[in-house]
C-alpha cells in the first residue's frame, strides 16, 4: 500500500492485515502500551526464531509477551500466584511480570527456568490486537539489540521496516515520549524482585 493511501487504513483494517500475518507465521512492527513492540505469535518457534535473528539478539535473553486479559494470561502460565493480580491491579504503568512455570509457548521464547514475561496491555491498538488473535503475542523492543527502543514509529531503524512482513498503520504520525514497561519478578514462593522500575 502506497503512502498517499495510508489516510485510509483503517485500525479495523490494520488490525486484520496484522492478524493474518500473525497467523501465518510473519513479524509485525506494532505500537503497544509502551515503546513499538516487534511482534509475532508466541507459540510458533519459527516466528520467534526470526524476532531473535532481526533483533540480533541471543536466545538465551527472554522475550516479553502481550495479552489482552486475565484470561488469556492464565493460559500461559501453571499456577498465577495471588500476589500476581494485585501487582497488576495496583500499578498505574504497564508493567511486566515474569513467572514461573510457563506453558503452551513457543520453546524458545520461555527462559531456561521455565519462566516466561507477560503483560497485561490496556492500550487499545494492541488490546484489540491480541484480542482478534486470541493468542499471546511476542512483544520486544522495535531496535536491533544494543539500540535505543523506538518510541516513536520515526525511531524504527529502516533495516527493521524493510526486514519485518508487515507494519501497522496505527499510531505512526505520534510524536511523544514513552517508556519501556516495569518489569517484575514473581517466583512461586511469593519472593518480589524489581527488575526494572
Amino acid at each position: 500500500m502506497h503512502a498517499e493511501n495510508a489516510n485510509i487504513m483503517t485500525t479495523e483494517q490494520d488490525i486484520k492485515n496484522a492478524v493474518e500475518v500473525l497467523r501465518r507465521g510473519g513479524v509485525i512492527l506494532y505500537p503497544t502500551d509502551t515503546v513499538w513492540g516487534i511482534g509475532c505469535d508466541a507459540t510458533n518457534a519459527e516466528a520467534v526464531k526470526k524476532v531473535y535473528e532481526l533483533k540480533q539478539r541471543d536466545d538465551s535473553k527472554a522475550l516479553i509477551c502481550l495479552v489482552d486479559s486475565d484470561a488469556r494470561l492464565q493460559r500461559y502460565v501453571r499456577n498465577v500466584p495471588d500476589v500476581a493480580w494485585q501487582l497488576i491491579d495496583c500499578c498505574d504503568k504497564p508493567t511486566t511480570i515474569i513467572l514461573d512455570g510457563a506453558v503452551g509457548l513457543a520453546p524458545n521464547l520461555i527462559a531456561d527456568d521455565g519462566s516466561i514475561a507477560l503483560r497485561i496491555t490496556n492500550e487499545p491498538f494492541s488490546k484489540e490486537l491480541c484480542y482478534r488473535f486470541q493468542k499471546a503475542l511476542v512483544s520486544t523492543s522495535a531496535n536491533i539489540s544494543g539500540e535505543p527502543a523506538a518510541q516513536n514509529y520515526c525511531d524504527i531503524d529502516p533495516r527493521l521496516l524493510e526486514a519485518v512482513d508487515y507494519v501497522c498503520w496505527s499510531r505512526r504520525q505520534e510524536h511523544k515520549p514513552h517508556q519501556p514497561s516495569s518489569i517484575i519478578r514473581l517466583r512461586q514462593n511469593g519472593e518480589v524482585t524489581i527488575i526494572r522500575k
